[in-house]
């Protein structure tokens, strides 16, 4: 069988997958290790009381699937035959065929594209307040976006930072009526719109230590000093290759058949590339996990 993508999604179902000798062939992808391996401290994984880096987490479940016969191709998938069984896939200009398919290509974070923003992610830099928001207790933080995913983190981001501040490039929000009215009620909450972020600093510090700010209408220019910053306008699915074959939302992310299946028989999806509310490195797990005993079951069931 193949998986694809190598995060905490691919990881546990190649774990399970090889310990039930389905040979599985996991596609690492262009993020290899996926969303944590630019992630700096998970405190919130459980069994790791003092918390464990990110890239050591994935590698950690990596080793273990592969003590199980589990076997890594560095590769992207470009395309997909998924209309008759075995399954087609080309990775990297290279054709390879499986009885099953289990899709855990993530969702990779929106980004700015700001000059600095790359060389600060886990240095302060961040697309998820709920992995990294207790890093900022009582500190200022700053959140960018407009929609409800920028209101939920700036809420959730006051339970620990002295201060909050919403950047949004527009006068009107895209979030929902009651998520704006919660955020506005917050004291902790301070909003900045019509502002869009040119850059962020400081690269030789190696942390966020401020914001370089711009008014889109009157272009004045300014920095502001903040600790954290909270890039939130949205994931995009990685299911290029699936479009117009797996069914996905608009939004494209996969559709779910009820537990881990596709609208294809024989296709099980797993993580970020389906969920778009929890997006947790152990919900991931655990859905990895079910793809893969849905998988073997699948496969059980035809007699292999």
């Amino acid at each position: 069988m193949i998986i694809i993508g190598s995060g905490c999604a691919g990881n546990t179902a190649a774990i399970y997958t090889a310990r039930a000798n389905l040979s599985p062939l996991v596609v690492v992808g262009h993020e290899p290790g996926g969303q944590l391996s630019i992630t700096s401290l998970v405190e919130n994984f459980p069994g790791f009381p003092e918390g464990i880096d990110g890239p050591d987490l994935v590698e950690n479940m990596k080793k273990q699937a592969e003590t199980f016969g589990a076997e890594y191709l560095h590769g992207t998938v470009e395309e997909a035959e998924l209309s008759s069984r075995p399954f087609r896939l080309k990775i990297d200009g290279e054709w390879h065929e499986t009885r099953t398919l289990i899709i855990a290509s993530g969702a990779s974070a929106r980004w700015l594209g700001l000059p600095n923003e790359q060389k600060l992610i886990g240095r302060g830099v961040s697309s998820c307040a709920t992995c990294d928001g207790a890093f900022y207790r009582e500190r200022k933080v700053m959140v960018i976006g407009g929609g409800d995913t920028a209101m939920e983190e700036a809420n959730f981001l006051t339970r620990f930072a002295s201060e909050v501040t919403l950047v949004h490039r527009r006068e009107l929000f895209r979030a929902s009526k009651i998520m704006l009215d919660r955020a506005r009620a917050n004291p902790k909450v301070k909003f900045l719109n019509n502002t869009v972020v040119d850059d962020v600093h400081d690269v030789s510090k190696g942390e966020v230590t401020a914001v370089r700010l711009r008014n889109v209408e009157t272009g004045k220019t300014w920095d502001q000093e903040v600790d954290g910053f909270f890039v939130a306008i949205g994931h995009i699915p990685n299911t290029g290759p699936f479009k117009g074959k797996v069914d996905l939302d608009q939004d494209g992310y996969i559709v779910s058949h009820g537990g881990a299946r596709t609208n294809i028989t024989g296709v099980f999806h797993a993580g970020d590339v389906q969920d778009r509310v929890y997006r947790q490195a152990i919900t991931a797990a655990g859905a990895g996990c079910m793809a893969a005993i849905e998988a073997e079951r699948f496969l059980e069931a035809e007699g292999h």
